[in-house]
């Protein structure tokens, strides 16, 4: 399980701050992610993964000092750009950034749940789904949706998918899903705690592409 286990999330403190260095080292490794899943139409949500990772950075490196938490970005920001925000800067582009995380999110965890097709249990069809449904459909216009239910259809076997994310090894499910569960239990929790900021800070927009 090489892919995740090699770049586990920290654990977080008591106050649920996010470092926002460890963040972006952490997330840099997800975008190949995307390759495991085969479909070239999932290249999009790829793309804004990383250029959104960049958004972000490119402040940070302004003054990681002052840019040291997630928080501290957002709060920056909001006080910076006025009526602007939050649909500028780095906080934009964490507010997408967390939704392409929850989609790894969500469809990890339907796997290791055991979320399956009783009729076709080797696609993964019904986790990618399920996935796309909770944290991105809404967000997405008609044509984007389209778009990506025809990705949907092109699902990789659960087999393949497994080796992918393993680098080409041939691993058990069940030890790979052990991978997945492990590695779930921090990257959940950063995930929730970003959702959690912005929930406190109003700072969510609904608007769609």
């Amino acid at each position: 399980m090489s892919l995740l286990m090699d770049n586990q999330f920290g654990e977080l403190p008591v106050d649920k701050t996010v470092d926002t260095k460890f963040f972006l080292e952490s997330v840099a490794y997800l975008p190949p992610f995307f390759d495991c899943l085969g479909s070239k139409v999932l290249v999009p949500i790829k793309s804004d993964i990383s250029g959104n990772i960049t958004k972000i950075r490119s402040v940070y490196d302004k003054d990681p000092a002052k840019y040291a938490t997630l928080q501290q970005i957002v709060e920056s920001e909001k006080e910076a750009y006025g009526t602007e925000w939050p649909k500028v800067g780095a906080t934009l582009a964490l507010m997408w950034l967390k939704r392409g995380l929850r989609f790894i999110q969500i469809l990890l965890q339907s796997l290791a749940d055991g979320e399956k097709d009783e009729n076709n249990p080797n696609l993964i069809r019904v986790n990618i789904t399920k996935a796309y449904d909770q944290a991105l459909k809404k967000y997405h216009g008609w044509l984007v949706q389209k778009i990506f239910k025809a990705a949907l259809l092109a699902a990789p076997y659960k087999s393949d998918f497994i080796k992918a994310l393993s680098k080409g090894q041939e691993v058990r499910e069940e030890d790979c899903m052990a991978s997945v569960r492990q590695f779930l239990i921090n990257y959940t929790a950063t995930v929730d705690a970003i959702y959690e900021m912005y929930t406190t800070l109003n700072a969510e927009l609904d608007y769609s592409v």
